[in-house]
Formats: structure tokens, sequence, C-alpha cells
């Protein structure tokens, strides 16, 4: 079966390596151009190098490119504030799209706990770097009790966060901390970016806090172990620091839109090395969003290939 064309929005770094992805591994989808905004880009000559089409138009470049015709979906890789009026446009011609802006104009997903869960809808988001990386930890704790609180830090190389990242950082807090509560299930999340200048740079860490009901503190280490092996299946240097903590709460503290819980407080230290595909080694953060990106695309393409929708609709 042939597999279906895609575009990507943002010829920055994460669009770029999204690109050599695809190139590389991709099975269901192919590139079919890059899009940028910039005609000296670099990500757009090094597309143009691997034989990728490509427009410094934009959305509008893309539209008017004869390759359009043959795209199915699109991944923005730009900002939140571009992403709605990109996806009006690629809405109207019925085209898929692949948010990996903070926007969340479409569902969440993290592939690793809700991938299969919103076949068929035009627009998906994937969340934030930091979501990808702790949501999984979050749904792992709340799959074995009740989480009433999440709360996740981020630490991410300064130089690892371009002008994209920068540009989306009240965005990365509000869309991360919904998703700790409708992807990972907990009660009430919030979200803690950290750009850190260290030299030389450092690779991506997370820090994970749970409370949750009393339970088996063995069964939840066996589930996040299990969620760790999901997530490593396509980012194979996603990994547990440590052995996972586990505190007794005994005296109920105040939650937040919750109100007065004690419980058990699980954490959980994490650590996302990237694949060096083109970006270092240390920007697992943005690794974990291309390669989340790919795997949802390759569900889209192989799901809706099957049932025959892949049709455009204009």
């Amino acid at each position: 079966m042939k597999p279906c064309n895609v575009a990507i929005i943002g010829s920055g770094n994460i669009g770029t390596d999204l690109m050599i992805k695809v190139l590389r591994y991709g099975k269901q989808v192919a590139m079919g151009a890059m899009v940028g905004i910039d005609p000296s880009s670099e990500g757009l000559a090094r597309a143009a190098r691997m034989g990728v089409p490509i427009t410094a138009e934009g959305i509008d470049g893309l539209v008017a490119m004869p390759e359009f015709a043959d795209i199915r979906i699109v991944f923005d890789a730009t900002s939140a504030g571009a992403h709605a009026r990109h996806n009006a446009v690629l809405e109207r011609h019925g085209i898929r799209v692949i948010d990996l802006t903070p926007a969340a104009i479409g569902p969440y997903v993290v592939p690793s706990v809700n991938l299969d869960q919103y076949e068929g809808l035009q627009n998906l988001n994937m969340v934030t770097c930091g979501g990808q990386a702790t949501i999984p930890m979050v749904a792992a704790v709340a799959s074995v009790a009740p989480v009433h609180y999440a709360e996740i830090v981020a630490s991410i190389s300064s130089k690892s966060a371009g002008p994209g990242t920068r540009a989306n950082i009240d965005e990365f807090t509000e869309t991360t901390s919904r998703a700790i509560e409708t992807v990972g299930g907990a009660a009430r999340g919030k979200a803690i970016i950290v750009l850190n200048p260290a030299e030389p740079p450092l690779i991506m860490r997370d820090t994970v806090y749970c409370l949750s009901d009393m339970a088996d503190t063995a069964e939840i280490e066996t589930a996040v172990h299990q969620m760790v092996e999901r997530v490593q299946a396509y980012v194979p240097g996603y990994r547990l620091k440590q052995r996972v903590q586990f505190d007794h709460i005994d005296t109920a503290v105040r939650v937040p839109g919750v109100g007065l819980k004690a419980g058990l407080k699980t954490t959980i230290f994490l650590e996302v090395e990237g694949a060096a595909h083109y970006l270092p080694s240390y920007a697992g953060n943005l690794d974990i969003m291309t390669s989340a990106a790919l795997v949802c695309a390759e569900h889209v393409a192989r799901t809706q290939l099957n049932s025959g929708a892949m049709a455009p609709t204009a």
C-alpha cells in the first residue's frame, strides 16, 4: 500500500528533525513538502538538498504547490498563535493535522496512553515535550489508584529551546497542566518548565509528583516500568533516572480545587536522551515530540488508508 504524503509547516529545529525521521523511518507516511516563511531558512535548504519540495510562503504557499493535491496529513511545528489559521485552511481541504504546538484545538494525544481514542478526528494535539515525557507516568500511577494531584517539572537545556518554544512558554504550562488531568487522569495537574543554561548542555530531566489514594507500591512501580517500556518503543532514550520513590502522607494537605487529601506520594525521576537524528542528543525534549508525532501520523495513515478515508474533501 502506497504511503500517504505529509507536509511539515515550520522549518526550524523541530520541523527539520521531524522531516529526517519521516524520511528515515516513515512506513505509512512519506515527505510531500516542507513549508517555511524564511527563504534563507537552513531547514528549507536542507529539505531541498534531500529532494523534498519546499515553499517559503507559509500555508498559502503550501496550498498553491502542485504537490498539495497529494498531501493527506500536515504536521504543524510553528506556534500556538499561528496554528489556528493553519488548521482552518487545512480543515477546509479535508486534511488531517498533527499539531506540535500547544494550541490544543484538537484533543491531546500521548501515544503510549491514548492513541486509539481519537480515530477519524481532523486535528490531534501532541501536548508539549514535558507532557509527552511525564503524562505517561501520571497515567501509570492513575491506573493503580486515583490521583488527586500531579505536578511535573520539566528541565530542558536552554540551547534546545528555540524561538517557538520560548514564544509558547505560557501555553506550555497551561496545555500541559490540562493534559495531566484529561490524559493522565489526575484530578488536578500543574506543570513547570525550567530552561537550564548549564554548559555543557544537560539532557532533558523530568520529575513527576503524584498524590494518590493509598495503594500497593509494588503495583505502582510495576505499572511505571511497563509504561516506560511502552514509551521506549518510539523514544529509546526515555528512561528512569532512579527507582520510584514513595512517601506516606498521613496529614491531609489542601489540593486547590480538590480539597484536603492524604495518601501516597509517588515521585518519579526521568531523563530523555535524544536520538541525534538532526538535533544534539541533549535535545531530548524535541526528540520526544517529533517521535511521538511520527507515531501518531503513522497510526492515522494506517487506519485511514485501511478504511479508505484518506481522500481530501476539497
